[in-house]
């Protein structure tokens, strides 16, 4: 793994009766958003404490690619449904490899 490259930690929250929706959702956002230019890592997690909370694990190229990435029609329909979804709103850190 490069040292310069963006790491990216976005943590969702499920309504609770919304779990299951949201787990395909995000599943189905994995298979294209690997296929992207730049994307190096891409893994979705769920909480074993806690089944509505997901999380994405990502590495990217940089902020460039990341930012065609969200812009893509794949994300931009997820965003549009995570209204009906989240009890929260999404949570996107991006990050540098301190060491």
């Amino acid at each position: 793994m490069a040292s310069d490259t963006l790491r990216v930690v976005a943590r969702l929250l499920a309504k609770p009766d919304k779990v299951d929706e949201l787990r395909t959702l995000l599943a189905g956002l994995i298979e294209p958003t690997r296929a992207e230019p730049g994307c190096i890592s891409y893994e979705l997690l769920e909480n074993k404490e806690n089944g509505a909370e997901f999380t994405f694990v990502e590495e990217w190229e940089g902020d460039s690619v990341l930012d065609a990435h969200l812009a893509t029609d794949h994300i931009q329909q997820a965003l549009g449904e995570f209204p009906d979804l989240l009890a929260e709103e999404l949570d996107l850190r991006r990050y540098k490899l301190v060491g």
